[in-house]
């Protein structure tokens, strides 16, 4: 789900937290390495996020945060934050070219360059997390 998180509202919060977990705690981020993605650039996305992203005239980048459950993608726009919520059950990743990456969800996806070493470790990571949790279903299955 494409949301705007600019400010903070508990009602947001609460979804988000049920669809891909509360923020890991500092013990658990020290384990992993970390969990979030440096800064990413935007190759290409879905056309629902690419009509966000042509309103400035700003490099259009990303960063990824891991969840217990999911990820989020954190991308601006203007000055408005958006997260693209998606929970690891519906989580399809994508290496296409040498150097980009394909994030997907339902009917969003978006492109992101790859280029460093950090970058690829980073989405093994992902991978490995997904992995890991691919043993829970979905709420109410």
């Amino acid at each position: 789900m494409l949301i705007n998180i600019s400010y903070n509202n508990s009602g947001i919060k609460k979804k988000i937290e049920e669809a891909v977990g509360k923020p890991f705690t500092i013990q658990k981020r020290w384990k992993l390495n970390g969990i979030g993605s440096q800064k990413l650039t935007i190759n290409s996305s879905s056309i629902d996020i690419h009509n966000l992203l042509i309103l400035d005239q700003n490099i259009n980048t990303c960063n990824i945060e891991l969840r217990p459950n999911g990820i989020i993608v954190h991308f601006r726009s203007l000055l408005e934050t958006y997260g693209l919520i998606i929970p690891y059950y519906k989580l399809n990743l994508y290496k296409g070219k040498a150097k980009e990456y394909s994030v997907y969800i339902d009917k969003y996806f978006i492109k992101v360059l790859a280029d460093t070493k950090s970058t690829h470790d980073y989405f093994k990571k992902v991978l490995n997390q997904k992995t890991i949790n691919s043993n829970q279903s979905p709420k109410g299955f």
